[in-house]
């Protein structure tokens, strides 16, 4: 190829991408909150950064990160992803020791209860987690993986600024601020690294990502046969999600939008998979 021909089509993709984050902007400046996005083409390495650097409340998208420190576990032999870890609903506050339990009207997987003192395998803990975003399962995982171990590994993988500090509702530490927190950007480089096999298990773990039981965000803005591996997260205010889509012609992309201060839930998820077709039709141009 020459230069110039170089040169043009480096043009081009800078346009489209252009192209693509005003219509992003557009649409976001339609709704109420702070939303921060990150996309890239797998194909092209074309990218669209809004906000990317900003620092969101997790909420349950530090669940992707505690499943890809287990796999690791498990690839460093550490530990057996078909171990029996006993389901149990007591935990430790980061901040003192003292004991909490979680509700389980609170959680939005009420089947891991019916477990309560039964042995599981790791594997159906880590499934619950991400397929139905079990809270109970999370707080069992999270203690075996370790939060300052899976922040660890996240740097490895280039998000530098994610931290995973504890289970959840901590409400002590929630008091106090020390909330699991993330960018859109780490998210980004975290489901690359998932995407492009460069983690323990990513092929598992695609195929759990692309279980996901909420489907009201990304994969609502989108057509029928295009295939969708993410996370979501919610809480008062928050609405993220956050993985892989795969289209029919299997070229990939990553796309992760976060917001806060979301007045309406059903509005932020209508914004996010406004967000979501937007960058369908940019991809297929649609």
């Amino acid at each position: 190829m020459s230069l110039l021909v170089l040169m043009v089509a480096v043009l081009v993709t800078q346009e489209g991408g252009n192209v693509l984050k005003a219509r992003i902007q557009k649409r976001l400046s339609e709704s109420a909150g702070t939303y921060a996005v990150a996309f890239e083409d797998l194909q092209s390495g074309r990218r669209v950064l809004m906000n990317e650097r900003e620092m969101f409340h997790a909420a349950s998208t530090m669940k992707t990160p505690v499943m890809i420190e287990l796999f690791k576990k498990a690839e460093d032999g550490e530990i057996t992803l078909d171990d029996s870890i006993e389901v149990r609903n007591s935990f430790r506050s980061i901040v003192d020791g003292s004991p909490y339990s979680l509700s389980v009207t609170d959680d939005s997987d009420d089947s891991a209860y019916a477990l309560l003192g039964r042995r599981v395998t790791i594997r159906q803990l880590i499934a619950h987690m991400i397929t139905v975003s079990s809270n109970l399962a999370t707080n069992i995982l999270i203690e075996l993986a370790n939060p300052a171990q899976v922040t660890r590994t996240m740097r490895t993988l280039g998000a530098d600024s994610i931290q995973v500090l504890r289970g959840v509702e901590d409400l002590k530490a929630f008091e106090r601020g020390w909330n699991n927190r993330t960018t859109a950007y780490d998210l980004l480089m975290i489901f690359r690294a998932i995407a492009g096999g460069s983690v323990p298990g990513s092929a598992a773990m695609m195929d759990i990502l692309e279980q996901q039981q909420f489907k009201d965000l990304i994969p609502a803005g989108l057509p029928a046969g295009v295939r969708v591996a993410h996370k979501t997260g919610s809480i008062s205010g928050v609405e993220h999600d956050g993985g892989i889509v795969i289209l029919p012609d299997g070229r990939r992309y990553i796309l992760v939008v976060l917001s806060r201060d979301v007045p309406d839930r059903e509005e932020g998820k209508k914004t996010i998979a406004d967000v979501s077709r937007i960058v369908f039709e940019y991809m297929t141009g649609s």
